[in-house]
């Protein structure tokens, strides 16, 4: 098991090192880079994220052997009545006067210290500043992904012991027609319908919290915290009860028609002592092993659109900005964080398969 884990854990270092090598390159042939987001603030321009330099003045600089700091200048669109000087303080400042390979060495060897340096448009170092937006991802996936597993599976039991019956048919009918429907639309009908609407204002509809959070007891903050996250989470529940519902059924259903399920029935267990002690464990399997990776997914991302919808600055808004604004410290920090935190779950997602089946073996089978 040792030398399995070991094995596991030495293969993310050149998986991470892939990760951050692709997008470092993806990257530095995007347009509109800080440097010109700078200039175009400084110029009162505005630049699309889009930008790009043309393509004569691309020509002129790779025909040049040496380039002067004033046609260095004039590669960046906007920077006509700016000082060379002062376009190259800007690049030394976002650190673009060293050569990419020297730049990407240095983030890796920073990255391994923990050292994930400052936003270049916040005072606030990037690690602080996850910090800062954690709370919000934390409350939506956390308890989005509880509820999701908690009406899921008992669901999903429900419709394997009733399967074809009308209770499996209508409410397969309601959990597709949920999975079908986009988070962001159920978002907007539940802010018509209960937010402050054409109908009801029953759910605040900005924050985590209210204004008056500090001042209010124990059992009010709690109830404040679950008001706010009342619509957010079920926006963006509703559509994920399908698969994991079907999966747990079709999970039940498999083992159910096994042969160890006929050999307890001839020996005169019940069939709630045959669906608990015996198929219980074995179709759990799989919905154990996509727990991990199913957390992940709603803690790091798909959150965007639900925050923008609901003023809730979390993670995904964050992402979504630092990519805009090309604040490549928070997106370079936030991509290594999460890479090397997916493949620890993964790992702890194996790890708890063969905990649950020791059937299963990866050493001998990587073996």
């Amino acid at each position: 098991m040792s030398a399995y884990i070991l094995r596991r854990l030495l293969l993310m270092i050149p998986t991470v090192f892939g990760i951050m090598a692709v997008t470092f390159i993806v990257v530095q042939f995007a347009p509109g880079g800080p440097v010109e987001q700078a200039i175009a603030r400084m110029s009162g321009t505005a630049v699309s994220a889009t930008s790009s330099v043309s393509g004569s003045q691309q020509g002129d600089f790779a025909g040049q052997g040496q380039t002067s700091e004033s046609d260095k200048a004039s590669l960046y669109r906007g920077s006509r009545g700016l000082s060379p000087q002062l376009v190259a303080q800007l690049e030394k400042q976002f650190g673009f006067d060293k050569p990419p390979l020297e730049r990407f060495g240095q983030m890796l060897w920073n990255y391994l210290r923990f050292d994930f340096g400052k936003s270049y448009y916040r005072d606030i170092s990037v690690i602080d500043l996850i910090k800062e937006k954690m709370p919000v991802s934390i409350s939506l996936g956390l308890w989005m992904t509880l509820l999701g597993y908690g009406i899921s599976i008992p669901l999903g039991i429900a419709k394997a012991v009733r399967d074809g019956s009308r209770f499996d048919v209508w409410t397969s009918g309601v959990i597709i027609v949920g999975y079908a429907l986009p988070s962001f639309l159920v978002g907007i009908l539940l802010i018509v319908l209960f937010s402050g609407g054409s109908f009801l204002s029953w759910f605040p509809l900005r924050g985590l919290t209210s204004d008056n959070f500090a001042q209010l007891s124990w059992p009010m903050k709690i109830a404040d915290y679950f008001w706010h996250l009342a619509l957010p989470i079920t926006a963006m529940a509703v559509g994920s009860f399908a698969t994991l519902t079907l999966l747990t059924k079709n999970s039940f259903l498999e083992e159910v028609r096994k042969q160890y399920v006929t050999t307890a029935r001839a020996k005169g267990l019940s069939d709630n002592q045959i669906l608990y002690r015996h198929v219980f464990r074995n179709a759990m399997l799989l919905i154990i092993a996509s727990f991990p990776a199913a957390f992940v997914g709603a803690f790091f991302s798909g959150s965007l659109l639900i925050e923008t919808m609901f003023s809730l600055d979390g993670l995904g808004l964050l992402g979504f900005e630092s990519v805009l604004n090309r604040d490549y410290p928070v997106v370079f920090a936030t991509l290594y964080i999460f890479s090397v935190l997916g493949l620890i779950i993964t790992l702890i997602s194996d790890l708890t398969y063969m905990w649950i089946d020791p059937r299963i073996d990866f050493e001998k089978r990587g073996a």
